[in-house]
């Protein structure tokens, strides 16, 4: 453990005693924190903003820590890894760090001495020492004997086979409930079944609205990576999600398959993609579609299915729409068992640390702190995870329960609306947190209300959700009101086991074969799609997989088997763990 506070003690003795808790962390007693207006530069990997915070939640943290933020973001500089490298050989990320742990990034960071061991902070904190499982879990995942070297985020109280989701689940059969009623509500047994309702409803689309632009399905490029991103969303249904590499893996560790398998769950999509086109229910310019040219579709009621309740229903779904019986909902598939991600007692892979070369190590803990406290939580959450803001202006308590305030209703409705100067003024979205974070699982249960931190789970806003659509969807979903409501009480999920797995950093020539497979797998994808007969389709599949065995896809599928077999004994280690909590 490097701590400056240690040799203090060594050549000072009974002095040290007296150092501050700053100091014994790292600070010398030169340096104690004279509390004056402190700028933090916080390397931030979630982030999408780089830059000052401003605005209301600046205004918090000023008031309460006398610090601002500077963000320092790579999803905005650009270039990949490019600028982790720079600043990391330069020997300093950032004051605080906002960084993933997986493929070997939270031990280098720790042997570089890029972060700070926070052992002599943490003991004093109020919150952050209640999640000392995540942090020992951390400490783990560096390949560190001892010390605390950050604390993972969407850290959670609840079990790790209880979903992590709460009004709607990440996958899901999402389509125009409005043509799905037209065509008379038809039962759909197992996946393959969908394509004939597709296809009814996009006649009766095109009929109704004279258009022939109408498309049961768009598909898109660019997210693209190991194979057509696509793909992975159809097996979601059934419970495979979360693959490793080029191993598709089910929820309950059952089952692990070669991706490329012409019979297994990732194929299957594909072939369902490609029998809709041939049925004419492609949209045809998929092939140069990204997701933003796909969404606009999505948003002028071009499309009618949605792999995600966030594509369609984001889209679509506008107060007009529904109060008119119009938008995306769920349709049951008969042997579907979605795919959904459990809570994570540990955290997940990306974690808050303070640099090893930061001022004032005890006021940034304080902050951090705070971050995970039931006010921190809503605050800074409340661009990202549903968490309600600020209490007072944005939500509060009626009658005992939390309710959004009128202000709340508009801004987190998406209205453009202006903070009053008591809280620091300016628009509302501009001014909530940049850090793009969730410290605590917003499905957690905020003390101050008995509620989740989610409102959208508030018995206020579910009471809310009465318009046509609703209520013709809650008919025939036996009165759910919600789509995780129904997929609980029928029995329609299936939970993968919240443990905070991280991949190993991989030998170099893994990596470069892993690129050559990639390429050949993606343009193979998309090609079986939108071949013209089941015999192109398996001829171009076969050809790839022959490609593949030549460059090696082998050697990685057996590097991605034995981490996936890795993932599951760490699911079966976290539910283990659990348990022994709550004896």
């Amino acid at each position: 453990m490097r701590s400056v506070g240690r040799k203090l003690v060594a050549a000072c003795g009974v002095l040290a005693m007296a150092c501050t808790m700053a100091a014994c962390g790292g600070d010398t007693a030169s340096d104690a924190d004279d509390n004056s207006l402190m700028t933090v530069e916080v390397f931030d990997q979630l982030a999408n903003y780089q830059g000052e915070q401003k605005g209301w939640f600046a205004k918090v943290i000023k008031d309460k820590f006398n610090i601002k933020l500077n963000i320092v973001a790579p999803n905005v500089a650009g270039g990949g890894n490019t600028l982790f490298d720079t600043r990391a050989a330069a020997g300093n990320l950032g004051d605080i760090v906002i960084i993933g742990s997986g493929s070997g990034q939270a031990e280098k960071v720790v042997k570089s001495k890029l972060v700070t061991d926070l052992s002599s902070y943490i003991k004093n904190t109020k919150y952050l020492k209640t999640y000392q499982g995540a942090i020992d879990q951390l400490t783990k995942d560096a390949n560190q004997e001892s010390g605390m070297w950050g604390i993972p985020t969407s850290v959670s109280s609840l079990s790790p086979t209880e979903s992590s989701e709460g009004v709607e689940p990440t996958f899901g059969p999402f389509v125009r409930w409005d043509y799905y009623k037209e065509i008379g509500y038809p039962k759909v047994a197992t996946l393959e079944d969908l394509l004939p309702v597709l296809k009814q409803m996009q006649d009766k689309a095109r009929e109704e609205t004279g258009s022939d632009d109408v498309y049961a399905l768009s598909l898109f490029k660019d997210w693209d990576d190991q194979a057509m991103q696509n793909g992975f969303q159809l097996p979601a249904f059934y419970g495979y999600a979360e693959g490793t590499g080029y191993v598709m893996s089910n929820a309950d560790g059952t089952d692990a398959q070669s991706l490329i398998d012409e019979n297994g769950v990732y194929v299957r999509a594909l072939k369902f993609y490609n029998k809709a086109e041939q049925m004419g229910l492609v949209d045809p310019e998929s092939t140069t579609r990204n997701y933003d040219t796909m969404y606009s579709k999505y948003k002028e009621g071009k499309i009618l299915f949605s792999f995600w309740p966030w594509l369609g229903q984001a889209a679509y779904n506008t107060d007009a729409h529904k109060k008119d019986g119009k938008g995306f909902m769920m349709l049951s598939i008969d042997d579907m068992k979605i795919a959904s991600k459990g809570a994570q007692p540990n955290g997940t892979t990306t974690f808050i640390g303070v640099g090893e070369k930061a001022k004032n190590k005890e006021r940034l803990v304080k902050f951090i702190d705070w971050l995970y406290s039931p006010e921190g939580i809503q605050a800074a959450g409340s661009q990202t995870n549903g968490a309600a803001g600020l209490k007072g202006l944005t939500w509060d308590i009626k009658d005992g329960k939390p309710v959004l305030t009128d202000f709340g209703v508009k801004a987190m409705g998406g209205e453009s609306v202006n903070v009053p100067e008591e809280y620091g003024g300016g628009g509302y979205s501009d001014g909530a947190s940049q850090l793009n974070v969730s410290t605590v699982l917003n499905k957690d249960i905020d003390p101050r209300t008995n509620a989740p931190y989610n409102y959208q789970m508030w018995d206020s806003e579910l009471a809310k959700r009465d318009t046509a659509l609703d209520k013709d969807w809650q008919e025939h979903m036996g009165g759910a009101r919600t789509t995780m409501e129904y997929l609980e009480q029928s029995g329609k999920l299936a939970v993968i086991p919240g443990a905070s797995y991280t991949t190993p950093d991989e030998d170099s020539v893994i990596s470069t074969t892993r690129g050559q497979l990639k390429t050949a797998v993606v343009n193979a994808c998309w090609q079986a799609v939108f071949s013209k007969s089941d015999d192109e389709f398996n001829s171009i599949w076969s050809k790839m997989q022959k490609e593949v065995d030549g460059l090696g896809y082998k050697k990685v599928y057996d590097v991605d088997m034995k981490n996936t077999k890795d993932m599951f004994k760490a699911r079966q280690a976290i539910e283990k763990e659990y348990a022994s909590r709550e004896k």
